[in-house]
């Protein structure tokens, strides 16, 4: 196959920052995605309703002319989460999920839950309202491995809290392991999980052998190839409980490559190539659109976009920006380590 014409895409979980930075990255997302699931985790948070149409003004502001791009809005879940105005921003339209950020579990995420008996009267309303949690689904007590997180978090944390509250619908967002895909196919309702470009192309090794490479360090951390695999077994099945959540999420380079680096990774800009490679490779291609476009929109009960784009094999590898510029410096953007031949047309 040289061509393959799909639904334009969603992005169901995507770090476009603020200010300088947001500015600089839009148009990365804007140029292949419809939509994309906006995180939360500002500095100050996204924690109120007046905030997320703040930020959503904002967003809009900084889309180049031309682009069509609708960010869906989050709210960031604390302990003093308000479960009426949760309910007034699902009402308004505005709000399309709120996300549960274990405290301390990764980027600018101090102000997360740390005792979930606190936020389950807004939890209660949102399986009532039929509002989508987010889960970033680590735990974050020292004494587990950062290998072992998610497992725990699964074991300890979401499955009790799915059996106190089934009507709740939980999407684990960025799983990495095979335990969560295991988990995940063995709900009979109300969980779905979206997989990262890079976790389906990096395993740990990407990090650590042949000296430390801070551009491949994320958080949920890449695990073993094992569960690398089942990744991607899990997202070329067609299987409609996995969809396309890139996580995408820019540092500048300052702050990757230093003795305390940030976690996150910057792939907006060749995720589409990426995944063509990644489903071509399992032989899964007419797979990709479920994935990327029409997976995410089900769960979340929208409809697909009506758009299409066209991706190109090239007879040539695809060269890609090492790095861009943003105002608020220069950012690497993700090397899947192999050439890529697919183009968005």
């Amino acid at each position: 196959m040289q061509s393959l014409t799909i639904r334009r895409p969603d992005d169901w979980h995507l770090h476009l920052r603020d200010g300088a930075m947001l500015r600089g990255v839009i148009a990365d997302t804007s140029r292949h995605f419809a939509r994309a699931i906006v995180m939360p985790n500002l500095v100050p948070p996204v924690v109120t309703t007046v905030d997320a149409r703040d930020y959503r003004n904002r967003i809009l502001d900084a889309l180049p002319e031309g682009h069509s791009f609708e960010p869906l809005m989050t709210l960031y879940l604390t302990e003093e989460t308000n479960p009426d105005d949760v309910e007034e921003g699902k009402r308004s339209g505005l709000i399309t999920a709120v996300k549960l950020y274990p405290a301390g579990a990764t980027t600018n995420s101090a102000s997360g839950v740390r005792n979930l008996d606190k936020v389950m009267p807004v939890l209660e309303r949102m399986a009532k309202i039929g509002l989508p949690l987010c889960v970033h689904g680590e735990v974050t007590t020292p004494e587990v491995d950062i290998f072992d997180r998610e497992a725990v978090f699964i074991e300890t944390v979401l499955d009790p809290l799915r059996r106190r509250l089934p009507e709740l619908k939980v999407t684990m967002e960025h799983v990495t392991t095979s335990d969560g895909v295991d988990y995940i196919r063995s709900s009979a309702a109300n969980l779905a999980g979206s997989i990262t470009t890079h976790h389906l192309i990096i395993n740990r090794n990407a990090i650590l052998v042949g000296g430390i490479r801070p551009h491949y360090y994320c958080l949920p951390v890449a695990k073993r190839e094992s569960h690398r695999l089942a990744l991607r077994a899990a997202a070329t099945s067609g299987d409609p409980r996995f969809f396309l959540g890139t996580d995408s999420a820019p540092h500048v380079d300052p702050a990757k490559e230093c003795a305390c680096g940030c976690a996150g990774i910057y792939c907006a800009p060749n995720t589409m190539s990426c995944l063509a490679h990644v489903f071509e490779q399992e032989g899964a291609l007419d797979k990709l659109e479920a994935f990327v476009s029409l997976n995410g929109p089900a769960w979340y009960g929208l409809p697909p976009n009506e758009t299409r784009i066209t991706l190109v094999k090239r007879a040539a590898p695809v060269q890609f920006p090492k790095k861009i510029e943003t105002g608020a410096g220069s950012v690497t953007v993700f090397d899947p380590m192999f050439p890529i031949y697919w183009d968005v047309e």
